[in-house]
């Protein structure tokens, strides 16, 4: 769930760089690393706004839903990738600095970025000396091995990313290591010694260096690892550890006695201590922001509408606040597998009469919310073209006439009924449901609105196929980050019908076209730049076509910049706050 940058992923070995080189250039040092520490709008949007070194305190961090999991291996939202860094160390690791140089990949685990071989078939990582997890053991490369191959078993860890497990020349039927113990995995990762980790792939992938910057690579001792329960006791590797975690309540990090400054270029590690508290009112998280009751609204999706006009309205609050763009989509899913969206005219009905301002204004209209998206692919992602399909009326509210067309080409010519699920504690995403409610009902569309929980949404609810059709979901209220940022890294998991997992936990709960999955292979196997970002916009005009996607809006957030935090910075691979360099004001 990464986001937005000019970095290129290839496909084959022709383009297998170093992310160093295929990732943007930075900024000077003087523009990323000073700033007045007067508040004022976007004041740490490029740049580091009120710098210190100063050690010490405690930051207060809330979360209006649950964590989806702590565990490295299972754990898939944007937020939760930015605050692992804080407990885990991956191979690789975006750099935690301002403006565009956030984009590209550094070492962090690993001594260097990866090594390409056989043809880009085989990438070789080396692990630093004097690495410890917490209880004073050293990291090898068999503690890293352990960690991915124990990730790929997505019935004890449904909600984790699935590239690995797609890549790997895994044996074949390999389940994960507590279902296929015993099975030797060499020929898709193998370990010559402790220091060394080598990746064998089923086919060339220039942009590996992307995959061992997943939170899938921080290691994890087989000894000490008790499968799905090892989110309850996470042993770290980080600077700090966890003292506390009452699941579904709180947890508190602090700091980790066995973490080696020496050994780590890329954190400071300036906070004595975490707080997390989870389930906390939306509302109330932009209250205790405003008041300096709390410092971070760590989901990082931004000011909620009850405080908006507050914010916005008031210069001096408006100052304490950064509005950057995201290459994010808010979207809704049309799922072709609930009746009567099985039948393409009742999926172009939804496309027809959505109100495409009122889902703008559910997530706060232009500035806390973005810009209204007419397909799936974000304009900064390089391929972008546009692609608009469908009337939605001179107003962009829709066109009545069109929908009532397609409602009875597909036979439904009085409407029908459906469900619409959106995640509970997120208020913007009832509203975005209720818009929808509201322009669909007009052509007799009716929503009923269900509201699931965030840390199971996908993975028991939303996401999960056999509920969805069971229960008519009809609609799903998404959104999506990329994992990295091209292409592929945005449309792969949200696009490719072979990511669905039956058992749940995928981000793609309505693209299943066959033709689409070619049209990927094919373009991850392009060595040419411009044929392949070309090729993405013909994958999202190609989803558009089956009208499974609702596009929304492309994603921008207003996140509130308390005077309580010091070394304050949007990471432009979060498009957050950079949870791993605060400090205590």
């Amino acid at each position: 769930m990464i986001r937005k940058s000019r970095a290129l992923v290839a496909g084959t070995a022709a383009l297998a760089l170093t992310l160093s080189a295929a990732a943007c250039g930075g900024s000077d040092d003087s523009d990323s690393n000073s700033s007045s520490a007067k508040p004022e709008f976007n004041a740490a949007l490029t740049k580091v706004f009120n710098p210190s070194d100063k050690k010490g305190g405690t930051i207060r961090m809330a979360n209006a839903g649950d964590w989806d999991s702590l565990d490295p291996g299972e754990t898939y939202y944007g937020y939760s990738w930015n605050f692992l860094r804080l407990y885990g160390r991956s191979l690789l690791m975006f750099k935690p600095t301002p403006g565009a140089e956030g984009n590209t990949l550094t070492p962090d685990l690993a001594e260097d970025m990866g090594v390409p071989s056989d043809g880009g078939k085989t990438w070789t990582y080396k692990i630093r000396q004097g690495i410890k997890f917490e209880d004073g053991t050293p990291v090898t490369s068999k503690d890293v091995k352990y960690a991915v191959l124990r990730s790929t078993d997505k019935q004890t860890f449904p909600n984790g990313p699935a590239y690995f497990e797609g890549f790997l020349n895994l044996p074949e039927g390999y389940k994960g290591p507590y279902k296929s113990k015993g099975v030797n995995t060499d020929q898709a990762i193998s370990t010559p010694d402790d220091q060394t980790i080598v990746f064998h792939l089923k086919a060339p992938f220039g942009g590996f260096d992307y995959l061992a910057a997943l939170p899938q690579t921080v290691p994890v001792p087989e000894a000490k690892d008790t499968g799905a329960k090892y989110k309850e006791k996470v042993i770290a590797t980080g600077p700090y550890k966890f003292e506390t975690n009452n699941l579904g309540k709180n947890f508190k990090l602090v700091r980790n006695d066995q973490w080696d400054q020496a050994t780590d270029p890329n954190r400071k590690a300036l906070p004595d201590a975490y707080d997390v508290q989870l389930n906390v009112n939306a509302d109330d998280i932009d209250n205790r922001l405003l008041s300096g009751d709390l410092d971070v609204d760590i989901t990082g999706t931004g000011v909620q509408p009850a405080a908006l006009g507050r914010v916005v309205g008031d210069p001096n609050i408006k100052a304490q606040t950064d509005n950057p763009a995201l290459a994010r989509l808010w979207y809704s899913s049309i799922n072709p597998t609930v009746a009567p969206f099985d039948k393409i005219d009742c999926r172009k009905a939804v496309e027809y009469a959505a109100d495409r301002v009122g889902y703008q204004t559910a997530y706060g209209g232009p500035l806390a919310g973005g810009d209204i998206a007419t397909s799936i692919l974000p304009p900064m992602i390089p391929g972008y073209q546009k692609v608009d399909l469908y009337s939605a009326g001179p107003d962009n509210t829709g066109d009545v006439a069109k929908a009532k067309e397609a409602l009875t080409a597909c036979g439904q010519p009085n409407g029908f009924e459906t469900n619409i699920a959106y995640r509970a504690e997120r208020p913007k995403e009832k509203a975005a449901a209720e818009s929808l409610q509201q322009s669909l009902g007009k052509v007799g569309i009716k929503l009923t609105l269900k509201p699931f929980p965030q840390g199971d949404y996908f993975s028991q609810y939303a996401g999960n196929p056999g509920y969805v059709k069971s229960n008519k979901l009809g609609i799903i209220i998404n959104g999506w980050g990329a994992d990295w940022n091209d292409g592929f890294g945005f449309l792969s998991q949200i696009v490719d019908s072979r990511v669905i997992r039956e058992t749940g936990g995928s981000s793609n709960t309505s693209v299943r076209i066959p033709e689409v999955d070619k049209m990927l292979d094919a373009a991850v196997a392009e060595t040419d730049n411009a044929k392949r970002e070309a090729m993405w916009s013909q994958i999202d005009k190609r989803v558009m076509e089956e009208a499974v996607i609702f596009p929304g809006i492309v994603a921008k957030s207003l996140i509130i910049r308390p005077k309580t935090l010091s070394n304050v910075f949007v990471s432009e691979a979060y498009n957050m706050y950079d949870y791993l360099s605060l400090g205590v004001a």
